[in-house]
């Protein structure tokens, strides 16, 4: 009985071909809506989680003022001094790296090739605490740090826009009004957060930035990388701590500092982004529902032309939930068919949008089951109706039907 039924549903279906796959279009498209977006917010979740990591392991980044972005520093704002990187390296246990770090930007000219860049100065600590490798070449030496010498390390971007491919180490670079020798080529890391390039910089020793350009010894951040499976949260309570002694802060008075963690900052964007991802996949959803409106019509509109075939079926015997049975799987098909071409629909596109976005493609089983799931269960919702109707009819008015 019940494969009778699949059969004379799928025969209903296969003689209207243009109706049944106007009638799936909304589920399809429902579908494939619902899983794009969903796997499109999962790659974009990756893609900030990947890049947060990117700028270092386990890593906590101090710098002076409580305010983020312009303004944040203001000029009565104490600024780092590098004693206060060696005091937490000293005094804060299950750290990996304390780097401080001094930011500006400058022209690079090589040869006949010049190019604005980012310049960081630091010591070989910023190397560990931002999981920075080297392709070739070395880092800094001990007397190259603590003398301030005239050496640097370039990113690969630099070594593509001034080097043209060529070997770089030991070649002069005239960064701003000093030259220096490049003795390190960092392995390439690609885009980071906020579209940054992480490859367009060069570091040099903190006491040669100091000298050759802040003209002070001031330090903008300072970076703390932890060891593995240390409580961030107590080691942050520590340097805290630490750096308010040393600021000669009072009770009463806030910090002057901020000390951010990058695996929070991963976690508020992260969600921040799930929670946009559950609202855009919510709305495209709505047209799934679109869709099964449209199945219940065409499936009440069917009823009413097949009114006589109804009646002689139960006149000769059907009984009425077989009636009932073969309208709602022809709806639990077609709305089945529909879900199965949407996820076909969306893994031919998931890819391609994800490239064109420049985030990774994350397959989620779990959303195309449950897309395929909710479809068939639309089929079921929106197709009991018109089947309940087509078998409470009278055989005897059906039959007089024309």
């Amino acid at each position: 009985m019940f494969l009778n039924a699949i059969l004379l549903a799928l025969r209903e279906i296969c003689r209207n071909l243009m109706r049944s796959f106007l009638t799936i279009l909304g589920i399809v498209i429902g579908v494939a809506a619902v899983i794009t977006m969903v796997t499109l917010g999962n790659g974009a979740t990756q893609a900030v989680a990947d890049q947060i990591s990117s700028l270092g392991s386990n890593l906590l980044i101090l710098r002076p003022g409580q305010r983020l972005g312009p303004g944040r520093d203001g000029v009565s704002v104490p600024r780092f001094r590098i004693a206060d990187a060696e005091a937490i390296s000293s005094q804060v246990a299950s750290l990996q790296a304390v780097a401080p770090v001094v930011n500006s930007g400058a022209t690079l000219v090589a040869g006949n090739e010049n190019w604005s860049s980012a310049i960081n100065g630091t010591t070989n600590d910023y190397l560990i605490a931002g999981n920075w490798t080297l392709a070739t070449g070395r880092a800094f030496s001990e007397d190259e740090e603590k003398l301030g010498r005239a050496v640097c390390i370039i990113g690969e971007t630099v070594r593509a826009k001034l080097f043209k491919g060529q070997d770089p180490i030991g070649s002069p670079l005239r960064v701003k009004n000093f030259s220096c020798e490049v003795i390190g080529l960092l392995a390439s890391k690609g885009q980071g957060a906020m579209g940054m390039d992480q490859d367009d910089m060069v570091i040099i020793p903190i006491r040669t930035a100091q000298r050759r350009f802040t003209g002070n010894q001031n330090v903008s951040t300072i970076l703390v990388s932890m060891k593995d499976g240390v409580d961030s949260a107590r080691v942050i309570e520590q340097i805290g701590d630490l750096m308010r002694e040393r600021r000669k802060l009072a009770d009463h008075e806030e910090d002057n500092f901020n000390i951010q963690d990058t695996k929070q900052i991963a976690q508020t964007l992260s969600g921040a982004i799930g929670t946009l991802t559950t609202m855009f996949g919510a709305v495209a959803a709505v047209s799934l529902l679109v869709g099964g409106i449209g199945i219940m019509n065409i499936m009440l509109v069917s009823v009413t032309e097949r009114t006589r075939e109804i009646g002689i079926r139960l006149a000769i015997g059907a009984l009425e939930h077989e009636v009932l049975l073969q309208f709602l799987i022809e709806a639990v098909a077609l709305s089945a068919f529909g879900g199965l071409v949407g996820i076909v629909l969306a893994l031919l596109a998931c890819p391609f949008l994800a490239d064109l976005m420049q985030v990774p493609f994350v397959f989620d089983p779990f959303i195309n089951l449950l897309s395929f799931g909710f479809s068939a269960a639309i089929g079921v919702l929106f197709g009991y109706m018109p089947a309940r109707k087509a078998a409470s009819l009278d055989p005897i008015e059906a039959l007089r039907h024309e």
